[in-house]
């Protein structure tokens, strides 16, 4: 009888897992939608595998289906370890290196409800280092969750490739296979050193953080045949070979019970992450093309807004003037990019326009004292002199000057909070991620990751500087 997955009927755990995984969804649908909606895609077919990712990892949140990826050396058990957990041999296994030439997907239900698809990859150091790069990418982008597998003392290479693996940001157990060719106390000293990995380099300690001793599980997947006596009735004696069980229990019972605890978090989460990466080089490839047309215009709305604030006399027909004329320039950016402008990016970017106007009033008063009269004061002055038309026209023109900075600043600031504010917006996938993450328990894998998940929202001195990279 298979035994059902504690989170789908656990109610102080259902409950938040699955509003994780709706949210999840309804961000991605959110990305898709908004992928359909532009031109951008028309002219940069490379765009079309980040349509696909966003398609694949949708399907994996409506069917709840987790993806564990398998690295290692050469020779390690890798295929083992998986025919292991399936209890079938499907996959080939040979004292020849370099059995499984490429990655290799094969699903999995540990208990009949679970839908886990194992992936199997060619040994680490038998690619070469483009290659190899590429071909690891592609599969930990997929991944939920990354097994790396040992067989014996860590080397240099195999430390460095989990050092590699951490920057992924993936839940990450490390198997010591083939652990009954090590004497008893041998096999626990080398379980200790796997325990104290950490070292005095940054790579180190991001890795201590990621992995502890509950994440270090010793298998022998594919066991090495022991001798037996066999013993008669009739006192004869007879030697055989015998192949023992695989040792993989250990390594089934982590898997399920991370999946229980948190694998619909995690699952919700690596989905949100390829939509953020998805979504920024949308909007990366948009600001590029768009680029010439998008300066002209806030060139322009700087030029309106310096004559306008310029031959104004009356100083809050200027502020308001500015703050419209600001918003009309957000709003044209908007349509030239076809991106949406969120609550999140309108409440920065205002923050941005008030600041101008305050710049503004500031303004009127420094040009006063530095003329002798504002315009304002000008106005209120009564009739016309010809004695103050110097300090009027100098007052105009510093103040054009300040309110034309202002709207070029709120323009650049735009361009960039068009780009990447739309993940903090409404169901945006860095907003889903920050809702999940405030909900988890500090016990758990996503906890330790949770500064690295989640980036700083953009500012306006941010913004202004990534437009002009």
């Amino acid at each position: 009888m298979s035994n059902p997955d504690p989170a789908t009927t656990d109610p102080t755990t259902a409950a938040p897992a699955s509003l994780d995984i709706e949210r999840a969804r309804a961000s991605l649908q959110q990305s898709l939608s908004r992928y359909a909606a532009t031109k951008v895609g028309e002219v940069s077919p490379s765009l079309q595998s980040d349509l696909d990712t966003l398609a694949y990892t949708l399907t994996k949140l409506e069917q709840t289906s987790y993806s564990i990826a398998v690295f290692g050396m050469v020779s390690r058990g890798k295929s083992a370890v998986l025919n292991a957990l399936m209890e079938k041999n499907i996959l080939e296994i040979g004292p020849l290196n370099g059995v499984t030439r490429f990655p290799r997907s094969i699903r999995w239900s540990p208990d009949g409800i679970m839908q886990v698809d194992l992936i199997d990859t060619p040994g680490l150091d038998e690619i070469d280092g483009e290659a190899r790069a590429k071909m690891a990418e592609e599969v930990v982008r997929q991944a939920d969750l990354i097994l790396f597998i040992i067989a014996g003392d860590i080397t240099q290479l195999e430390y460095q490739a989990l050092c590699e693996l951490r920057q992924a940001h993936k839940p990450l157990l490390l198997v010591f296979n083939k652990s009954d060719l090590y004497p008893e106390q041998e096999r626990q000293s080398i379980y200790q050193q796997l325990q104290n990995l950490s070292g005095d380099t940054a790579s180190d300690e991001l890795l201590q953080r990621l992995l502890s001793a509950d994440e270090v599980v010793m298998v022998a997947a594919d066991p090495t045949p022991i001798q037996v006596r066999i013993e008669y009735p009739d006192g004869t004696k007879k030697y055989e070979w015998e192949k023992p069980e695989p040792q993989i229990a250990p390594l089934k019972q982590k898997i399920q019970e991370l999946i229980a605890r948190e694998g619909r978090s995690l699952l919700a989460i690596n989905a949100l992450v390829q939509a953020r990466s998805a979504e920024e080089n949308l909007a990366k490839i948009t600001l590029t093309n768009l680029r010439s047309e998008a300066n002209a215009l806030v060139w322009k709305f700087a030029r309106y807004k310096a004559i306008a604030v310029a031959v104004n006399p009356i100083a809050i027909f200027d502020v308001l003037g500015g703050i419209f004329i600001d918003l009309l320039l957000i709003g044209s950016l908007a349509k030239l990019y076809n991106l949406p402008m969120t609550k999140y990016e309108f409440k920065k970017l205002f923050s941005g326009i008030l600041f101008s106007s305050a710049s503004l009033l500031l303004g009127e008063l420094a040009t006063g004292l530095v003329f002798g009269v504002g315009k304002t004061a000008a106005l209120i002055g009564g009739t016309f002199n010809w004695a103050i038309l110097p300090g009027y026209l100098g007052a105009g023109a510093i103040q054009g000057a300040i309110s034309g900075y202002g709207a070029y600043m709120v323009g650049r600031a735009a361009q960039t909070y068009l780009a990447t504010g739309s993940t903090w917006g409404q169901l945006g996938a860095n907003t889903v991620i920050q809702e999940i993450l405030d909900r988890v328990d500090d016990a758990t894998i996503i906890s330790r990751l949770r500064d690295e998940l989640l980036p700083t929202p953009p500012t306006p001195e941010a913004a202004s500087e990534k437009v002009s990279e």
